[in-house]
Parts: structure tokens; sequence; C-alpha cells
């Protein structure tokens, strides 16, 4: 795909371009007329009686983004059928830049920087998820509804006006409005910094003006139709995070959610973007849990099954089994000296500010941790780059190793690299080392429930649960690894709560959907549904989880007998990230 891109650009463009333009009209978005036929009463008398329940609003703001289409117009009927009032907001072309937008669509991104989206990807992106909601009878907020000609000349004002050093921490209103925006101009380029970037500011500037927008639009909405809760999609980037920030703001109860690894299933927050809330849930979710001899064997199969994707529908390779000792024979690792493995994460994904974390950044990190490896020769880094480098979407743009060899032109002889293309299995990788280094990675919390100690300096979800050596600082980052090599495994006690937070997080957070089926392609699913009475409380566990969050702020917490009422795994289907997934976590 990277060579498509650079051989053929304008080709790649155009074909992508006309991939979207056939799924709008026929395959990717849900058809909920023939639902609705089964039970017409049904939902008439629903929608007659949701004026005056409680309002949601489903703020997926980008049509184009048909898995969000899916969901949340399956949400949207649910809570209906519960008793909600029920609106959605679109943008119909006011935003200048947003998380649709990527550079590998614009080979000349001055072409981007003059025009924005407006003259390709606005053209398809609203109406097909209009449709959806019209077939529902559900009402609809577009941008321009909410926009007055004094926002706009304001919002072009700011962005235009703002010294590029103060774009990233820019807060109107206590909005973190700069660092969305941000976010999402890293997004842009696939980068885990702008320096790089030729086009660069205007970009950001583009990206700064529609982070405006969106906060002028949100906050007149929010203001004007009571809303108890807005449901969207990240929480992160341009336009969701800055909706979140506007909802939180105003009162409103926000609820973010995104698809989680395993198939027909998503992960729901409340107040704030998933990637804070992991870290900071309350430990009594997962800390009296007592894993059943059959949960336990339950726990053991589904993570035997990550290393083939088996029952995952976000699956960045799928190497065959392999033997570890062949794979340190093809390394030239040292068996005689212990191995501590290192393992990134994509440069641009998820560019948030979290003050737990030891170093400002991933590269910074990485090229601190070489350097201090290269004083250490009874030791032996591994490092494994992250595969979603040249698999995930958008493809990174500013690779890890380059950045490396930037910085460390010769690494220490004890300093292994296994690059993103490497076919070798992580967890083989893995099974050679005495410990592991991470830094925003979900491989953290695999890695802890089979006993292997996890040292934690960013981000990762596995920190914080009492599991891990975390670092805040350099300093204390430093102590830990100057304690290497650890003495073994994790002990019983600490084997047992990995697990049990393990089996939490695989099966208790990521919340089963059965009427979501997997399909190759893009999306990477569709809507299954038959009849109304699919949604109905009692139908699914899952989709009453997700619901009571919505509308009672109960936890987004599989418990047993709801669980009993999900879905059972799927057989193999290899499908594509959705846009704006997972990349790197």
């Amino acid at each position: 795909m990277k060579h498509a891109i650079r051989k053929f650009p304008r080709l790649w463009r155009a074909t992508r371009l006309a991939r979207r333009w056939y799924h709008a009209r026929f395959d990717a978005y849900p058809d909920w007329r023939a639902v609705l036929a089964a039970d017409p009463a049904r939902w008439a008398a629903a929608r007659a009686a949701a004026p005056g329940g409680p309002r949601v609003l489903m703020a997926t703001a980008i049509g184009s983004h048909a898995h969000a289409i899916t969901l949340e117009s399956a949400l949207a009927a649910a809570l209906t059928l519960r008793g909600a009032e029920v609106h959605a907001l679109l943008c119909d072309g006011a935003m200048t830049a947003c998380a649709e937008c990527d550079a590998s669509l614009y080979p000349d991104v001055s072409r981007f920087v003059e025009h924005g989206p407006s003259r390709d990807l606005c053209r398809d992106c609203t109406w097909p998820a209009e449709r959806v909601y019209a077939q529902l009878g559900l009402k609809v907020h577009r941008y321009s509804e909410w926009l007055t000609p004094d926002d706009r000349a304001e919002a072009r004002r700011l962005a235009s006006s703002v010294p590029r050093e103060s774009i990233r921490a820019l807060t109107l209103d206590d909005l973190a409005i700069g660092e969305h925006a941000y976010a999402g101009a890293l997004r842009f380029f696939a980068a885990g910094s702008l320096d790089a970037e030729r086009e660069a500011e205007p970009v950001l500037r583009r990206y700064l003006e529609s982070a405006l927008l969106t906060a002028f639009a949100s906050r007149r909405l929010l203001r004007a139709v009571a809303f108890s809760s807005a449901v969207l999609t990240h929480g992160i980037y341009v336009p969701w995070g800055i909706v979140g920030e506007v909802a939180r703001r105003e009162g409103v109860h926000v609820v973010t959610w995104n698809v989680a690894y395993r198939k027909r299933r998503f992960i729901f927050s409340h107040d704030d973007t998933y990637h804070h809330t992991l870290m900071t849930e309350p430990r009594e979710h997962w800390e009296r849990l007592e894993l059943s001899p059959a949960q336990d064997r339950e726990l053991t199969k589904y993570l035997s099954s990550r290393r083939d994707g088996l029952f995952d529908w976000i699956v960045f390779h799928r190497p065959r089994r392999q033997d570890p000792e062949e794979i340190a024979r093809r390394l030239g690792l040292d068996r005689s000296k212990p191995v501590i493995g290192l393992l990134t994460n994509v440069t641009w994904d998820a560019q948030l500010h979290y003050p737990a974390n030891a170093f400002p950044g991933m590269l910074e990190w990485l090229v601190q941790t070489c350097e201090y490896f290269a004083t250490r020769p009874d030791l032996q880094l591994l490092v494994r780059v992250h595969p979603a480098e040249i698999s995930g979407f958008p493809p990174s743009r500013q690779p890890v190793l380059a950045e490396l060899r930037r910085r460390l032109p010769q690494l220490a002889p004890n300093i292994l690299v296994v690059p993103p293309e490497s076919g070798m299995s992580t967890y083989a990788l893995m099974s050679l080392c005495n410990a592991a280094i991470i830094y925003g990675t979900k491989m953290g919390v695999e890695l802890t429930s089979i006993g292997l100690p996890v040292i934690v300096a960013g981000e990762a979800w596995i920190r914080s649960k009492g599991l891990t050596d975390d670092a805040s600082s350099p300093a204390e980052y430093f102590r830990i690894l100057a304690r290497l090599p650890f003495p073994g495994r994790l002990d019983g006690t600490q084997l047992a709560r990995a697990r049990r937070y393990a089996y939490h997080f695989f099966f208790n957070r990521m919340i089963p959907l059965p009427f979501i089926d997997p399909k190759a392609g893009f999306p990477i699913y569709r809507l299954r549904l038959e009849r109304l009475a699919q949604l109905l409380p009692g139908a699914s566990g899952g989709l009453d989880t997700i619901c009571n969050g919505i509308l009672s702020r109960r936890p987004f917490v599989m418990e047993a007998g709801d669980r009993a009422a999900g879905v059972q795994p799927a057989a193999r289907a290899y499908a594509v990230e959705p846009r704006g997934g997972l990349a790197g976590r």
C-alpha cells in the first residue's frame, strides 16, 4: 500500500474517493426500512412516547464514518425504545479539517491547505448519514444551523493570529481547543511531530479553525437544547474531542466509545476518552473478581488466540506460531545474557497530555532507553517496532527506526531491533525476555497475565493497576532499569491479580453486541437486525449495559449475567482496521 501511494499518488487518491462514493451509495450504511417495516406499530409508539424523555445527542459529526453511524443509529433506536429522545449532530461541510482527512489523500498537501476537504471529502460525507437518521425519523442538527457569520469570522481570526508555538496549549473558556487541534494535525500527517512537515503550520491552523467552529456550534446547540447525555466516538481529535470538551463544560454527561479488539465488542467510557479512563477506572471493578476454573480457561484460550487474531477484528499482523529458540538464533541473541524486551507504539496515535508520563513523548523515551542500555553490556535490549506503523491506517509517515537512526546513527551491539515489517511473532519475542518495557501499548495487559514483569514509562492501560513498575519521571525510570535483570516472573499472588485484570479488560470491559456482524473491507462490520425486538431491554446483556450507562450512568462493565446474554466468539473473518481506530495503542 505504501508503495502504491508513493508511485501512483493521484490514482490512489482517486481510488479512495471512488470507493467512498460506492460505499456511501450501496453497502456501508444500515438500511432501517426493512427492520421498521417488520414492526411499524412498535416504532411509532416508541417515537410518540420519546418527547419529554432523557435527551441524548449522537454526536458523530462526520457522516462518512460509516462504522460509527452504524453503531450509533442502533443505539439511537435502542434508546428510543427505552423512552429517550434521541437527536444527531452532523457536519454539513462547515469544518475546515477533520479526522476524515489525512495526508495520503492529498499527494499535494498544498491543495488541502488551500481548500481543505470541501472540494472532495465533504461531497459524500453528510447525506448518507442523514439518510440513516431520516429512516428512523430522528432529529438531525447540522453545524451550519448553529454557526453565525460572527462565529466563522472569529474562528478565522483566532486561527490565523495565535502564534504557532502557542496553538497546542490554547484554551478558550477552559476548553482544550489547541490540544485536540494539534492531535488532529498529527493524525493528518501520521507523524508524532510536525517539525519535518513543510505544510505543518497551515494544516495545524486549519485544524485550529475547525476546532473553534466545532466549539462554537456545539456550545450553542447544547445551550439551546437540554441534552442529558452526548455519545461520541473516540473523545479526541477534531471534532469529537472538542464536542466532548464543550459537553463537559455545559454539564452534559459524556459517553465515549471505540471498537474493541474482540469481534462484535466495544469499549464505552464515562466523561472522557477511553485513553484516559482505562488508566483511572476504579480498581473495585476487578480487584475482587475471583476467576472460576472455567473463566480462567476462557482467558487462557483467548490469550492464546491473540497470537493469530482468531477472535479479533483489529489485528496488525498474523505471524505463524514460531519457535522462540529459532528466533533467538536468527537474531543472534546471546542466551547467556538476560534479554529485556521493548515494545514501541505508533508515534501519531492519541497524542494527548498524560501527566504521569516519564518522558514528553515516545521517541524521547526510546532514545534515552537505548542510550542507557549502551551502558549495560550485561544486558541485551530487544526492540520490537509496532507492526501498525505499516499495517495500520493511516500508515505512519514518521517511522520509529528512521527517527532512532537520526538521533543515534550507531546502536550499541547489545541492542537488537525487529522492524515493523518483520513476520516474527511479538509473543515469541517476549517469551525470550526477562522483562518488558512499554510506553503506550496494550500488550502490557497480556504480558503481565502470563507472568512477565513489565515496566511502564507512558500511558499504557496496565499502568496504575499495582501490577507493573510505573515511572513518572526520568529519574524514577532509570532507577527501575538499574534493578534489571529482575529475579524472576511475577509471583503467584501477582499473577492471579494480573489475570483478574486481564479478564476484566478483555471480557467485562469489551461489551458484546450480537446484532453487529463482522465483515471484510470497509467498514469492518454491518448491522444484522431482523426486528426491533432485538433491541428491547433484556434481548442483549451488552446492549442493556450500554443503554443503562448512557441513561443512568451505570458502569460500562459486563456482569456475569449480562455475559450470558452476550455473544459467542465469531469464526475467523479477516478485516482491516476502521479509520481512526486503535492503531498503536
